[in-house]
């Protein structure tokens, strides 16, 4: 039975294999379509990108130790039909020893000039699967208002004393995707 979890809760994973899926409903009527863009950022000890590769996104798709594979944008929302909008696929066994945490964000493509927030988007969440029994094992639900955030960090996978821990993050900013690269970019900033 999946749990659902709380802001802040933090459960032990014990699988390799996962996907992380994430989900979202714009409310209609705002006069553009919204492409929402979820991103992993694999950092070290230092919570530091290790590269601008190991920043996983709709324009780098696979992670340089092959484990994580995004699976493709969905640029308007509208090709779920109720699953996930995008996902990101884990193999845990394969990430490098260098990653101590990797974080899961989502973001809205043209923001400013759509006039664009994470209020204007409902039933947002993001959930672990079991991709060898290919049933859900967490999910957990954005429940804040963000009227002006337009990006939000929704969860992190963590090693703590050799294993993998997952935390419901919620945590939303008034970024793009340039901000979560610069945040965390441990060399020259790439524009």
């Amino acid at each position: 039975m999946a749990i659902n979890l709380q802001k802040g809760q933090k459960i032990d994973v014990g699988l390799s294999k996962i996907t992380i899926g994430l989900g979202w409903d714009p409310n209609e009527g705002t006069g553009h379509d919204f492409d929402l863009d979820a991103s992993a950022i694999m950092i070290n000890g230092e919570r530091k990108l290790l590269s601008e590769n190991h920043f996983i996104f709709y324009n780098n798709l696979t992670s340089p130790d092959g484990g994580l594979t995004h699976t493709g944008d969905d640029p308007s929302g509208g090709n779920s039909d109720g699953d996930d909008d995008e996902s990101i696929i884990v193999d845990l066994d394969k990430v490098s020893n260098d990653v101590q945490e990797i974080l899961f964000v989502v973001t809205i493509a043209d923001f400013e000039a759509r006039k664009q927030n994470f209020g204007q988007v409902r039933n947002s969440y993001i959930r672990l699967l079991d991709n060898l029994k290919n049933e859900e094992v967490a999910k957990y639900e954005l429940g804040e208002d963000f009227s002006i955030e337009t990006g939000v960090e929704f969860g992190r996978l963590y090693r703590k004393d050799g294993n993998w821990k997952f935390e419901a993050s919620g945590i939303g900013y008034k970024a793009d995707l340039g901000f979560f690269l610069e945040k965390y970019y441990n060399g020259t900033i790439i524009k």
